[in-house]
């Protein structure tokens, strides 16, 4: 199967990760969208609720959107998380399957940052989502790294080029278009915090385990929590 990869704290989980979740899985036609929360960040101190809870969440975000499946293989690491050795992982346990990782254009011009990351090209593909209209510059060092891996369209490129494409399960790069979403979990938080309106932000399923979890309180925004 063609699985999709969205990693992230989901601290909490949101529209603005769900519905570019839904779009990729749409114009990639991929079977399957695996959310993966992290345990422990690499770039991050902690988090504001359990790791229990925003399993949890996901968990309720995939229910209720079923192209979207719960992957816990970060959560359950009592490690940080790094991308290649989660993807390495994910190779052994399903050789089956074509792995797309998705990214935003801000990650993947930082993409040199990351621990090994030119091993990613040998263990999937990754899909860089970016606003319409919004471009690359071709003097930024990872024009290049774009230039050598994208797919382009089918209707530019050579048969024998396509048939290369197909038969491939990893290192191709897919620029995908994403509709704008104007939501992030930090204001997310400060609104809950501040008792504000967040309906617009969070599927009913978030709203009602946050309510009924007394989630991200004044002791929960204040104080990180690891486990």
């Amino acid at each position: 199967m063609k699985i999709g990869i969205l990693g992230g704290t989901f601290d909490p989980i949101h529209f603005g990760h769900i519905r570019p979740a839904l779009e990729v899985q749409q114009q990639l036609a991929l079977d399957e969208v695996w959310l993966m929360p992290n345990h422990i960040p690499p770039h991050k101190n902690g988090t504001h609720v359990s790791t229990d809870d925003r399993l949890a969440m996901a968990q309720a975000v995939c229910e209720a959107f079923p192209p979207l499946k719960l992957c816990a293989i970060e959560a359950l690491r009592e490690s940080p998380s790094y991308t290649v050795t989660t993807l390495q992982e994910l190779k052994l346990q399903y050789p089956q399957h074509e792995f797309y990782f998705l990214m935003g254009m801000d990650s993947f011009l930082g993409l040199q940052s990351w621990y090994q990351w030119q091993d990613l090209f040998e263990l999937c593909h990754l899909v860089v989502c970016q606003r319409p209209g919004s471009n690359m510059s071709v003097e930024h060092p990872m024009h290049a790294v774009l230039t050598k891996h994208e797919c382009v369209p089918i209707t530019t490129i050579e048969t024998e080029s396509i048939e290369a494409s197909i038969a491939t399960k990893s290192g191709l790069i897919f620029r995908v278009s994403i509709t704008e979403q104007p939501f992030s979990s930090t204001q997310v938080r400060a609104d809950l915090y501040q008792g504000l309106t967040i309906k617009d932000a969070l599927p009913v399923c978030i709203q009602r385990y946050i309510k009924q979890h007394q989630l991200y309180a004044s002791k929960a925004i204040n104080s990180p929590q690891k486990s």
